[in-house]
């Protein structure tokens, strides 16, 4: 399959996989919005159930009440009495929870409001059958029961409660076809989207081994282009190797070369400035003779007499000699720092269990007499141990903690802190101060070879903290800096808590 072919293979991939996300989706939300339809219609069917019972419920208190007070009044049996006097207190909470049911329909409302009133007016009647009977007048008992048949309350009540009935039988009709209509969707979202998942599966399983096909073939032909990859990679990396070894030496000789004329420069430079000593002291001479001819002696051994163009030259030589002299130097320091970094690149690295706080508190201790002089305290909190080599660990936070003394702010007593963790197998080191700090624009600057950055005002070649991230690399670990000016710096190094030396001790 060429690049364009599995190109567009990937993209039907990326899009059937999202149509099948897509429809899924959809079956899913509509299913969930179906099933819960159902639900609530199903809900008010039984709710409808519920108010019709209660509407039945009411009406057989008030049967039970009428049967009680009429058998009383004919008997008076204490019995009916009991009878109706419970049927009574039944009638209001029953009439409450109904009116509590038909809240949600205001025809229901309005039909429990009349049924209310029709239910009160009753209820008074019932109390007063109930007085005369006690006081013994049954004759006017009679009457009043007579002029209730004839306001003919009951069947007024009877009327409201069946109407309330035909009501609920009409939202029972209608509730239940919803319900029925819901749930045949739901079934039918459910059959269709059980449908498309089982024809997104068979689609899946064909591109997966469509896939695993064309995956088998890539690799048999990775296999074929790299039967000899391995031969290859050892080869490139032993002259990569060599390479590298080769500019070691050439470092190492260019360095040596160059160490040979600049000694050369020195000495003829030093036999310059005697030279120049005696020319001026023979001017200074030749210029000071008497009328008789025969020179001054000097004023003093050594001491040269001159005046005029004579003096401004003398001192015109002595400042050339110098700014001669201080190159030679700066020179010969630069010279030394190349063969250092090359016998370093030589040296093979050595893994030891490294006490990593008792390695600084040494190093602490070495520095302390440079720490005094520019009150500073270092201060050493909990630190990993390592196994590393020890000697490129000395070199790594010597060279940190010196330059965290060397730049600290003037007048301002330092802090320096060094603090370490350890997180995923690796050691994660921290060396911050409260120094002048380093511009950001300089966070790369400072780790190139012969670069400086801030202020020129301290010894130093630019050597230093391109030697220590060096060093950090071939322990197969990582440096940064972060810091702003005036605001002080922290120097991170991450190293491996366990290096080995077959992972980077080739590595140069």
């Amino acid at each position: 399959m060429t690049a364009e072919g599995q190109r567009r293979w990937a993209f039907w991939q990326v899009l059937l996989f999202a149509a099948g996300i897509l429809v899924l989706t959809v079956i899913s939300a509509g299913s969930v919005y179906l099933v819960n339809k159902a639900r609530e219609d199903s809900k008010w069917v039984l709710h409808t159930i519920e108010v019709e019972n209660q509407i039945n419920a009411l009406l057989l208190e008030i049967r039970r009440a009428e049967s009680g007070a009429r058998g009383f009044l004919l008997t008076q049996g204490d019995n009916f009495k009991v009878d109706h006097e419970k049927a009574v207190s039944a009638i209001i909470p029953a009439l409450d929870k109904l009116t509590r049911f038909s809240a949600d329909n205001p025809q229901q409302r309005a039909n429990v409001e009349k049924l209310s009133a029709a239910i009160e007016i009753r209820l008074g009647q019932f109390a007063q059958e109930m007085i005369f009977m006690q006081q013994g007048q049954p004759d006017r008992a009679t009457a009043l029961v007579r002029e209730a048949a004839a306001q003919d309350t009951t069947t007024r009540i009877t009327s409201v409660a069946n109407a309330m009935i035909q009501e609920e039988e009409r939202l029972f009709r209608l509730r239940t076809a919803n319900s029925d209509h819901s749930q045949t969707l739901a079934a039918s979202m459910t059959g269709i989207g059980s449908g498309l998942v089982v024809v997104l599966a068979l689609i899946s399983i064909w591109l997966v081994r469509r896939s695993a096909r064309v995956r088998d073939e890539a690799e048999a032909r990775l296999r074929d282009a790299n039967l000899n990859l391995e031969a290859i990679v050892d080869e490139r990396t032993a002259d990569l190797r060599e390479a590298n070894d080769e500019i070691q030496r050439f470092a190492y000789i260019i360095s040596h070369d160059l160490r040979s004329p600049l000694v050369n420069i020195m000495g003829f430079t030093s036999e310059l400035e005697e030279l120049g000593g005696d020319i001026f002291r023979r001017i200074g001479s030749l210029a000071h003779v008497p009328a008789a001819g025969v020179p001054l002696a000097p004023a003093a051994p050594g001491e040269i007499a001159l005046e005029g163009a004579d003096k401004q030259l003398s001192e015109d030589f002595s400042e050339a000699l110098g700014f001669i002299k201080s190159s030679i130097a700066k020179m010969d320091r630069l010279i030394s720092a190349i063969l250092n970094l090359t016998r370093e690149g030589r040296r093979e690295f050595q893994p030891v269990k490294v006490d990593t706080r008792e390695l600084i508190e040494a190093i602490a201790t070495t520095l302390a007499h440079q720490a005094a002089e520019a009150q500073a305290e270092i201060h050493l909190e909990p630190l990993p141990d390592l196994v590393s080599d020890r000697l490129a660990l000395e070199q790594i936070f010597s060279n940190l903690i010196d330059n965290a003394i060397k730049y600290l702010k003037p007048g301002v007593p330092g802090e320096i802190r060094i603090r370490g963790r350890t997180k995923l197998g690796y050691a994660i080191f921290e060396v911050s101060d409260n120094g002048r700090g380093i511009d950001p624009k300089d966070h790369q600057r400072i780790f190139d070879l012969f670069r400086r950055a801030g202020t020129q005002d301290k010894p130093g070649q630019g050597i230093g903290l391109a030697h220590v991230r060096a060093l950090v690399r071939r322990l197969g670990g990582t440096m940064s800096v972060s810091s702003e000016l005036n605001a002080g710096s922290t120097f991170t190094i991450t190293l491996p808590i366990a290096w080995n030396v077959s992972n980077r001790n080739r590595d140069r």
